[in-house]
């Protein structure tokens, strides 16, 4: 796999619809993140890197208007669909000012929803701040295409593997700040478990291997926390 998936947040309340979808999602090769209320979901924003978020409206806690007033106030640039049985040309309207890219009332023809993602992510991926489908980042001597899991350097380009190319990316957006571990396990292991962070720290060393022509740049270990690209030169 040369590429990462695309990752969708999924806000719903419906345990029985939110599943089903989240499944269906997942069947068609997204990564989906489903949560069941607004606030769970919003934090979930501020955690993980996401290309396009689905929320229904009508959530305890926070509903759906809310949260994408308040993701559109962070990220002016996501893309965003309402999935909801409010149908009322009312709610339609405040959707869209809310700045939704659609409104999709429930029941809805799931294929249909599959082609409504891709249109809008392929419409507003260029737009995304670091968070588009095809991502390149020059940092000292390097080149990173995550499309292509390339890193090009002063003595040639490494073929990356799927979790390096992911790590690498992470490490690069989170560029001179502290990558949590637990967002790093879970965005790319899927768990936090013993055996995964293990494997996490093998990736480290290989990455460092990869980037040690260039004594500029360090990828440092804070203990219990995570880790840190530093570089002073780097740019997105």
């Amino acid at each position: 796999m040369n590429e990462l998936k695309w990752r969708i947040l999924l806000a719903e309340d419906d345990n029985s619809f939110g599943e089903l979808l989240k499944n269906y999602l997942e069947l068609n090769d997204f990564e989906t993140y489903w949560y069941t209320d607004g606030i769970e979901a919003f934090k979930a924003f501020n955690t993980y890197h996401f290309d396009i978020c689905l929320l229904d409206i009508m959530m305890p806690e926070m509903n759906g208007f809310q949260l994408a007033t308040e993701i559109k106030q962070l990220k002016p640039n996501m893309p965003l669909l309402f999935l909801t049985a409010k149908a009322l040309r009312e709610d339609m309207l405040t959707g869209y000012k809310c700045g939704a890219d659609d409104y999709i009332v429930k029941p809805f023809d799931s294929e249909l929803l599959i082609f409504k993602i891709n249109a809008v992510l392929k419409r507003t991926s260029s737009a995304i701040n670091g968070h588009s489908k095809t991502v390149e980042f020059t940092f000292g001597k390097y080149k990173l295409d995550t499309n292509l899991s390339q890193l090009e350097g002063p003595h040639g380009a490494h073929q990356l593997s799927p979790r390096e190319n992911d790590l690498l990316k992470l490490l690069c957006q989170y560029k001179n700040n502290l990558l949590p571990r637990d967002v790093a396990l879970k965005n790319i292991w899927g768990n936090t478990d013993y055996f995964s962070a293990r494997s996490m720290d093998v990736y480290i060393t290989k990455i460092r291997k990869h980037l040690k022509e260039d004594t500029s740049i360090e990828i440092i270990n804070v203990h219990g926390k995570g880790y840190r690209l530093n570089t002073n030169t780097m740019k997105v």
